[in-house]
């Protein structure tokens, strides 16, 4: 019985296979029941045509190849006495799209944006589905969370419909709060800073980002989850939620933190192909020696990573390939780099799609590959991270598809493009006086990749404006060329015994000269009219005209911060010189600064800086009254800004040297539910000193320095920043200012 049960499965299976090999001769093709699709075009989807054979695997290609047009609604096809006879019904026509309760045409245009559902087009209640998901999350994104949908179908003949969306939009849900819960390690205040949902206030009314989004929320999770990541919170776990409070469009936005146990980079090794030369990964081997020991950080196996790029430029390992191999004891994480050959494979094609504002050139210009090099998946996902950054994109979608030839590849890049046109406003009002500010902002004028920025500041003694333009790959370099207008009138009569009212341009260019090692070189004009009061020295009253000046700008920089924001490791070095072309005064300005970031101990962040400043006349002049040295109350607290240092009569004059070193360093948590506070112990000290049309009122010999306390408070109303320091030194002549207090906000 067994034996007949196999046999007969056997002759099943062998007839199975010989009807799926049989194949026929199409004689002729008939098609019936298409009304708009031609037949030209139904074979075409069907790629079939007389005179092909045909086999059973045939037709369930062809029945799914015409499925998949989205044009019919049934198919069915037999062959009978060698004709093929396909017969459709169509999907109906879509006549009108219309959308009932949206009243803003701005709205409008956004939901009509990447719609599914277009007029002229095939309908099927399959897409008809997911174009009702698309525009609710649309809407979601938007901040009207609790909109509702009601969708209905108009049958206008036999082959066409009309489709009306009808919406209650409602009002945007709001976010009341945001908490952190759970085993957060850090402050409220911190964390707020990292997300970008933000609590709703009544002057953040031009900001979407106080309104829910769960697009944006998930972001969030991810920005928290790699700053626990970057301070070796390696477990970490972010989960988000939110629970209606108030009303019905206000919620709290929750954030569930499990921080875990703090963990530490062990042993870091590099294995290699026997037939490697190890000399070309000595840098890799002297980091290895820096890194272990630290608390562990994505940041900093990418700058591992990112020694591996540099390998792979050489010519000899263009095709290798990096994964890491981790292996955890204790508190310890041990990575192994293991380095071996990818497939050996040249780039046939670069496809780039989905950019309709964005010029094609500007993404091109991100990638690390072009067409024709070998394919090397580091410089490839490095190309990837280059797009993103760029801050033009939603999404940066990737796709390598086999090549016409066995060892070519097909590059697709598929883009979502997102505004990139910022407003912002700031106020602010401290012991000295208020401010007021405005700015527009375009990050890809015109699809170009070139940014447009304006802005004015107001303040009680000073008017500034600004227009500039950067184009940070001109001419599809990687050279930044930037060109910037400017106008800044200041009223000193009460302080320095003169006003000035200066304009002016400054073009140049920057770029990256090695790794983060950047040159900037460019030109600044000015036009400049110095007016003095009638109780200045008789000194200061002969510089009142009019100026021209001309200056050549270098600047060079050092970046090796973990961030650019909110640093809590590494340093920057920047120096820059103006020398004078033309000018009246000849005046040679240079300008040094460092800063340096560091943990001191766990939970706390701290910093050193210095500053230097020399401003001289390189053909002995003395120098314009608005070239002279002060030293900014950020650089010296205690002191009030402009009123140390020499003086001639009532008017201080500043210096032709300023000098200023500084400290600081977050203390602990006073207050347990103080989360949105920061305390801070700080130590200022400066000099300024040089008087070239006076030396008798030179004052080098006097060091100012002061020490104290700083809070920053994440308010209510905006944050704000309160220094309470005590000058320790001082001259009689300098004006203290014990106090001092900043509000402000931009939104």
């Amino acid at each position: 019985m067994n034996l007949f049960s196999f046999n007969l499965k056997v002759i099943i299976f062998i007839l199975i296979l010989n009807l799926n090999a049989f194949s026929e001769i199409i004689e002729n093709i008939k098609i019936n029941g298409n009304q708009r699709i031609s037949n030209s075009t139904i074979k075409l989807f069907s790629n079939i045509d007389i005179g092909d054979e045909i086999n059973s695997n045939d037709i369930n290609r062809i029945l799914k190849d015409l499925y998949e047009t989205n044009f019919f609604e049934n198919v069915n096809i037999k062959f009978i006495n060698n004709i093929l006879n396909i017969s459709v019904f169509e999907y109906p026509i879509i006549q009108k799209v219309i959308y009932e309760g949206i009243k803003s045409k701005s709205l409008l245009s956004k939901i009509e944006a990447n719609k599914l559902i277009r007029e002229k087009a095939s309908f099927n209640e399959f897409i008809l589905s997911n174009e009702e998901k698309r525009i609710l999350n649309v809407l979601r994104d938007l901040g009207y969370y609790n909109s509702l949908l009601d969708t209905s179908i108009e049958k206008i003949d036999d082959n066409t419909v009309s489709i009306n969306f009808k919406l209650d939009i409602g009002e945007k849900a709001k976010i009341k709060k945001i908490t952190f819960i759970g085993d957060k390690k850090f402050k409220d205040s911190k964390l707020k800073r990292l997300i970008i949902s933000s609590e709703y206030k009544f002057w953040k009314f031009l900001s979407g980002k106080k309104y829910l989004n769960e697009n944006v929320i998930k972001l969030d999770e991810r920005l928290l989850n790699n700053y626990y990541l970057n301070n070796g919170y390696y477990n970490v776990i972010v989960n988000s939620s939110f629970a209606k409070l108030i009303g019905d469009n206000e919620f709290e936005l929750i954030f569930n933190i499990n921080a875990r146990s703090k963990f530490f980079f062990g042993d870091l090794k590099l294995d290699l192909p026997n037939d490697f030369d190890t000399d070309n990964f000595k840098d890799l081997n002297k980091l290895f020696v820096e890194i272990k020991g630290e608390k562990y950080s994505l940041n900093l196996i990418d700058k591992i990573l990112d020694e591996i790029d540099q390998v792979s430029t050489l010519e000899e390992y263009k095709f290798i390939k990096a994964t890491v191999k981790e292996n955890v004891i204790s508190d310890k994480v041990n990575l192994t780099f293991i380095i071996g050959e990818s497939e050996k494979v040249y780039i046939e094609k670069i496809n780039i799609l989905g950019n309709y504002v964005t010029q094609e050139n500007v993404i091109r210009n991100q990638f690390e590959l072009d067409e024709g090099d070998p394919f090397n998946e580091i410089l490839f996902n490095k190309s990837i991270n280059n797009l993103k950054s760029l801050g033009f994109f939603k999404n940066v979608n990737k796709k390598v598809l086999k090549g016409k030839k066995v060892d070519t590849k097909i590059i697709n890049i598929s883009v979502e493009e997102k505004a990139t046109g910022e407003i912002t406003a700031s106020a602010g009002v401290g012991t000295t006086g208020g401010s007021i500010g405005f700015g527009v902002k375009e990050n890809n004028f015109m699809g170009k990749g070139i940014s447009l920025d304006s802005n004015v500041l107001i303040s009680g003694d000073s008017l500034k404006g600004k227009f500039g333009l950067t184009n940070p790959n001109y001419k599809n370099s990687d050279k930044s060329v930037y060109i910037n207008a400017e106008i800044l009138e200041t009223d000193n009569f009460k302080t320095f015994g003169y006003k000035s009212n200066k304009k002016g341009i400054n073009v140049g260019t920057k770029f990256e000269y090695l790794d983060d090692f950047n040159l900037g070189i460019g030109t600044s004009n000015f036009y400049e009219v110095i007016e003095t009061n009638s109780t200045a020295s008789v000194s200061q009253q002969s510089q009142e005209g009019n100026y021209w000046d001309s200056f050549l700008n270098l600047d060079f920089s050092y970046d090796k911060r973990n961030q650019k924001f909110q640093t809590t490791d590494g340093f920057r070095s920047f120096y820059s010189i103006d020398l004078p072309i033309i000018s009246d005064k000849d005046t040679l300005k240079n300008y040094y600064s460092y800063s340096q970031y560091f943990e001191l101990f766990d939970q706390n962040i701290s910093s050193f800086s210095f500053m230097a400043k020399a401003a001289n006349s390189i053909s002995n002049k003395d120098i314009k009254l608005s070239e002279r040295i002060n030293i900014p109350s950020s650089r010296l607290r205690g002191f009030e800004s402009g009123r140390i240092g020499p003086k001639d009569g009532d008017d201080y004059i500043g210096g032709n040297y300023g000098i200023a070193i500084n400290f600081a360093s977050t203390i602990p948590q006073i207050l347990e539910q103080s989360q949105n506070v920061d305390f801070l112990f700080f130590i200022d000290a400066a000099n300024l000193w040089g008087v070239d049309y006076d030396n008798s009122l030179d004052d080098s010999g006097s060091i100012r320095s002061s020490l104290g306390l700083a809070l920053d408070w994440y308010s209510p109303i905006g944050p704000l920043n309160f220094s309470l320091a005590y000058p320790v030194t001082k001259e009689k002549s300098d004006k203290e200012e014990t106090f001092r207090f900043n509000l402000g906000t931009t939104f």
